[in-house]
């Protein structure tokens, strides 16, 4: 019987694709039959600012085998618990999006079904008050909940913040020992078989050539097997998503003993800047568009705002939102940049990334790449593209601010109808359902509608069969005991020079302060191979 099987794999790229990449296939392909090499050279930059994740990575760093404690003091990481959004709704507005869920459902009936309920009877917090993330968000503090843990902490959801390049190194130190062989080399010339049109080969500078079964195409925006060698398309999301250059610069930490344990965006007049606290410096960078904001300019007005002593010189960004036509194309799959980019609000860039690599993992080809495992992988890619594309566009058309032209047009353009059945579902009784490969949960689209100003008309018939009295106290009662958890917390701070100080951060490097006596945390992540998810 002939064997089909994949020998040779070639990951094109490293940064933080290429070795996520690597090390998932070492992990997942460890059979001693299947060749794992990675190509990059070191006169080729990566971009490497994306510092902010979303739960999921919790699972892919499991599925590592990766401790996390040991994960975070290497990348010099913190824990993000949501996203804080400054002037979105309008000017002098702000709101938080945690992780996790809005209290408790009630006899099948959603939690933000009650909260629209009792609001028309009293006056009422944000609902952010009823999510133990946000909670411990605005209290400063963290921590993750013992195996079996039965207080509100269990509850709390988190990702992570971390130096984009630490984690890719981590990740290569791992990749490495899992068999993966590293290439350094510039290619300069890409070889297609000429009876099928696949990728057979790559030639490098100094004339060595690299062959493969299957092609990973890690290589940024520039796309060099997806696009360059084959010619896939990219359909373009600029329409919606304007914005089209980022500037980044790092900067000092205004207080490196209590750094943040969640991002923050903030809208500016022709696009947002994004703060991301690690436990060595501070992240900053500007999205804009430049059909608002010349390149000069965004770089004045970034380094006019930072709270610390630039760390570096400012890097300058181009990109167009959208994603490849096809992510899988003949023997090549492409991942990171090079399949595509929405951009950076809501951190879902490492996402895309786990996303694709899960998929191609769950779809893995033999050499006869068959048709029905490509076309479902693009499907799925596609389907999710889409779904964090009107997740993102949501942002921006959910704005009330007239302020600026980049504003007018963003708040009064026609939308994907896909969003726009979403919204007039929410407008009506505040329904939700979620479809198909959706990323964001639920509770993001309540988080975002009602925190950028979109309240609901009336809430589902179901609701009002609850009892009124019960309900409000049950609801007094989830808000005061996140809100009384959280205060028995250690900071943020603290909970990391416990656990996992960073030896980049000598502010982490203090003797450990915990939180308040007899208080039950796990300086250890509990062992649950399927983590929290959004």
């Amino acid at each position: 019987m002939t064997d089909h099987r994949i020998r040779r794999i070639v990951i094109v790229g490293g940064g933080t694709a290429g070795w996520m990449t690597a090390a998932a296939l070492a992990r997942s392909l460890n059979t001693g039959y299947t060749q794992v090499t990675l190509v990059e050279s070191e006169e080729i930059g990566i971009v490497g600012v994306g510092e902010a994740t979303i739960p999921p990575i919790i699972s892919f760093n499991r599925m590592l085998g990766i401790d996390e404690n040991a994960f975070l003091a290497a990348t010099s990481g913190t824990f993000k618990l949501g996203i804080e959004f400054v002037d979105w709704g309008a000017q002098g507005e702000r709101y938080f999006h945690p992780f996790g869920a809005f209290g408790h459902d009630l006899q099948g009936v959603h939690f933000h079904q009650l909260w629209l309920r009792e609001r028309s009877r009293r006056a009422l917090p944000a609902i952010t008050d009823w999510s133990m993330s946000a909670a411990a968000a605005a209290q400063g503090r963290f921590g993750r909940a013992k195996a079996d843990a039965r207080s509100p902490v269990r509850e709390l959801f988190y990702a992570f913040h971390f130096d984009a390049a630490l984690y890719a190194r981590f990740l290569r130190d791992y990749a490495e020992r899992g068999g993966v062989t590293r290439v350094e080399g510039r290619i300069t010339d890409v070889d297609l078989d000429p009876a099928n049109g696949h990728v057979a080969g790559l030639t490098l500078s100094d004339g060595r050539r690299v062959e493969g079964d299957l092609f990973v195409d890690c290589s940024g925006f520039r796309g060099l097997l997806i696009e360059e060698a084959l010619a896939t398309g990219y359909e373009s999301y600029a329409r919606w998503l304007p914005c089209d250059r980022a500037v980044a610069v790092p900067c000092a930490l205004p207080d490196p003993r209590e750094p943040e344990a969640f991002t923050r965006a903030t809208a500016r007049a022709a696009g947002w800047q994004w703060r991301i606290p690690l436990q060595h410096r501070l992240g900053n960078g500007l999205v804009y568009c430049s059909k608002f904001l010349s390149d000069d300019d965004a770089e004045a007005q970034l380094l006019a705002s930072l709270e610390g002593e630039a760390l570096a010189p400012p890097r300058r960004l181009r990109f167009t939102a959208g994603r490849r036509l096809l992510s899988w194309n003949r023997n090549v799959v492409a991942l990171g940049l090079a399949g595509g980019f929405i951009e950076p609000l809501e951190s879902t860039s490492i996402h895309l990334v786990q996303a694709g690599i899960q998929r191609l993992i769950a779809l893995f080809p033999d050499r006869r790449f068959a048709a029905a495992e490509r076309d479902e992988f693009n499907r799925q890619m596609r389907d999710l593209y889409e779904d964090v594309r009107d997740f993102i566009i949501l942002h921006y058309h959910a704005t009330r601010r007239d302020d600026s032209p980049f504003w007018n047009q963003v708040r009064t353009m026609e939308v994907p109808d896909s969003l726009s059945r979403k919204l007039d579902l929410w407008r009506g009784k505040g329904r939700l359902f979620r479809e198909g490969y959706d990323l964001f949960s639920n509770p993001s689209w309540v988080a975002v509608c009602l925190g950028q100003g979109i309240v609901p008309e009336t809430w589902e018939p179901a609701a009002d069969a609850l009892d009124e009295t019960l309900v409000a106290g049950a609801m007094d009662q989830i808000r005061q005991g996140y809100a009384d958890t959280a205060a028995r917390l250690p900071s943020h701070g603290d909970f990391l020079r416990m656990a996992a100080p960073s030896p980049l951060a000598p502010g982490m490097a203090a003797p450990p302060q915990t939180g308040s006596p007899g208080y039950a945390f796990a300086a250890t992540p509990p062992n649950d191979p399927k983590g929290p998810l959004l």
